[in-house]
């Protein structure tokens, strides 16, 4: 059974907003970090791995890879950012070595990470993020299982 602990929340209003809070979110994450992406299309999941990734030190431009399912970025560390959105079964994870991403020295970002089934890792950030109005978008934490989130994003 997953642990998860008190949620947190915080509202961006614009995509620069957005990107600024993910950047501020990467400097309390370390590597082996998994963190869970949930939204629907627009949502902002991509606009916030990037300023995750900009705080990591990532010069090159930060894409979804909605049609690769990986793209791997050169930083302090490495980062691993999934998209599974055209995911048809969760085995398919298994065929790329989806588990040597999971518990490497990277941070692990997953967009759709429902797709992925019971192949999501017991520690985790799942990040929902929900549509307010055309700019405004709510982001709420929830730290699963040992994931340590014992600091104030705020």
């Amino acid at each position: 059974m997953y642990r998860t602990k008190q949620p947190s929340y915080i509202t961006t209003h614009s995509p620069e907003k957005t990107k600024a809070f993910g950047q501020k979110l990467s400097t309390h994450l370390k590597p082996g970090d998994v963190v869970c992406l949930f939204g629907n299309l627009g949502s902002g999941k991509t606009c916030l791995a990037q300023g995750i990734c900009r705080g990591w030190g990532v010069q090159e431009p930060v894409v979804s890879p909605s049609f690769t399912l990986l793209n791997e970025y050169t930083a302090r560390h490495p980062i691993y950012h999934f998209d599974l959105y055209r995911l048809k079964s969760p085995a398919e994870l298994l065929n790329i070595g989806y588990e040597e991403y999971l518990y490497g020295e990277g941070l692990v970002l997953i967009e759709w990470p429902e797709n992925a089934g019971s192949q999501l890792p017991q520690d985790r950030l799942d990040i929902l993020i929900s549509i307010r109005s055309p700019e405004e978008r709510e982001f709420k934490m929830i730290p699963v299982g040992g994931f340590p989130m014992d600091w104030d994003i705020l």
